[in-house]
């Protein structure tokens, strides 16, 4: 994150706002029903299409067969879409702790050139409902060349006793720094939060509820953007973000089987981590030293030691994102990359979780995986089809945005207001400025580059 980003977080600037509560049941209803009649007119416009896309193909065999996967994939996604739905109805949040009953708690928040947005995270926890006597906020500054130690110390100052700083000699990396925080922390349930992140004053003692279990070894909170009034691409990445762990997440959640615990907050059992920590902190892939991704990579790790992986609804961080399109596509392909290496990391790891979590999660990565080849499989031919048929371009943009809309409604059930209208831009936005993104991330998957920094 740079001094600019970060100015919209100064001391002094107002706070991001709260998360909101959904608002009238009859305003979900009518974008409900709005949004189901658009996907209807969606699967309308794709029961239109397949025909006319095969007659195109009709003389080209191989690439005839790219379309009988897409709409084989098209008909998994379907029912994929229609279980995920069933176990996002299904999802309830863990209670959270109460004064009485929360554990140690020591909440890690690694920085590096963060500038002023650094003190309004440590402020941000220094607030939050929690008992003091057990809880430690140790800051790690990971060789930062700007004034964030300045900043840093400043917080220690306002807090003595509860922050702690620390500072490594030269940048190492946030692995490194992380692993700082995990060797000095006293807590049993760790925290991790970014340092561009502020939480809410309740996500403490909602993250720390379901460590009640002994099982679980991560549990996520909900990400929202911080700055999204700064413009096009932080808003539509908040419905995104909305969609992603509100939805999806949560889903994840009742098969205990959450596939990537965000750095932004997540939760995790000191125990737990301390067993894997040497791995995680040596992780290689393809014979390179693994430098992003670390939180993804500490999910998996404990996924394969057995734990459980949850997500938290109640817990809430806001998260300054991307507002240019140069920076957003860096932190993508930083993203995609991890991607990548845990995916396969992961298809070894599902085999030991309890039947129902082995099932369930196998047949979410297989159709969500097999829409990486099929669907850029899919992009090779378009050319061929529109140049034979040019008035099937109207149908396809029709329908993607029918599908699109039918998706923002989960996010409607989560903020009823009009910016789901950015889901459907983001929708577009991705299919055509965002797509080269994962092809090249699995071509310089071995980078070991942060981009940002």
């Amino acid at each position: 994150m740079t001094q600019s980003e970060a100015t919209i977080a100064m001391p002094g600037r107002a706070a991001a706002p709260l998360h909101r509560e959904p608002g009238n049941s009859w305003v979900f209803s009518v974008y409900a029903l709005i949004g189901a009649g658009l996907l209807l007119i969606a699967l309308y416009q794709f029961g239109f299409i397949a025909p006319r896309v095969l007659a195109t193909l009709k003389a080209h065999d191989g690439v005839r067969s790219v379309a009988y996967l897409s709409i084989a994939w098209i008909v998994l996604g379907f029912v994929l879409a229609v279980v995920r739905t069933v176990l996002w109805i299904a999802y309830r949040p863990a209670p959270a702790a109460t004064h009485e009953s929360a554990p140690s708690l020591t909440v890690i928040i690694p920085a590096y050139n963060e500038g002023a947005m650094v003190l309004q995270s440590i402020e941000s926890v220094a607030r939050a409902d929690y008992p003091r006597e057990r809880l430690e906020i140790l800051v790690i500054d990971d060789g930062s060349r700007d004034d964030t130690w300045r900043y840093i110390l400043q917080a220690a100052e306002r807090h003595p006793g509860l922050v702690t700083a620390l500072r490594q000699k030269r940048n190492m990396g946030k692995r490194e720094a992380l692993a700082l925080g995990f060797a000095r922390a006293r807590g049993s349930v760790l925290v991790t939060i970014d340092s561009d992140s502020v939480i809410e004053r309740s996500a403490l003692l909602a993250i720390a509820g379901p460590f009640r279990d002994v099982r679980v070894g991560a549990v996520g909170g909900k990400v929202m953007v911080y700055n999204r009034a700064r413009g096009l691409i932080p808003r539509m990445l908040h419905v995104r973000f909305i969609l992603s762990f509100d939805m999806q997440r949560a889903a994840e959640s009742v098969y205990r089987n959450v596939y990537c615990c965000p750095g932004a907050l997540t939760a995790l059992r000191t125990d737990a981590v301390r067993r894997v920590l040497e791995r995680w902190r040596n992780q290689r892939f393809l014979g390179k030293g693994c430098t992003f991704g670390e939180d993804r990579a500490m999910t998996n790790f404990l996924l394969d030691c057995g734990y459980d992986a949850l997500y938290q609804r109640t817990a809430v961080v806001h998260t300054v994102v991307p507002h240019a399109y140069d920076k957003l596509c860096k932190m993508f392909l930083r993203w995609d990359r991890s991607y990548v290496r845990e995916e396969l990391r992961f298809a070894r790891i599902v085999w030991k979780r309890p039947w129902p979590t082995r099932i369930l999660a196998s047949f979410d990565r297989f159709v969500t995986n097999a829409s990486y080849p099929i669907s850029y499989s899919g992009l090779l031919v378009m050319p061929l089809v529109l140049a034979r048929d040019p008035g099937i371009a109207g149908s396809l943009l029709l329908a993607m945005g029918g599908v699109s809309l039918f998706n923002v409604l989960y996010y409607l059930r989560s903020e009823r207001s009009l910016d789901f209208i950015y889901g459907v831009l983001y929708a577009y936005f991705y299919s055509f400025a965002l797509f080269w993104i994962f092809p090249y991330a699995l071509a310089t998957v071995r980078s070991r580059g942060w981009l940002t920094r």
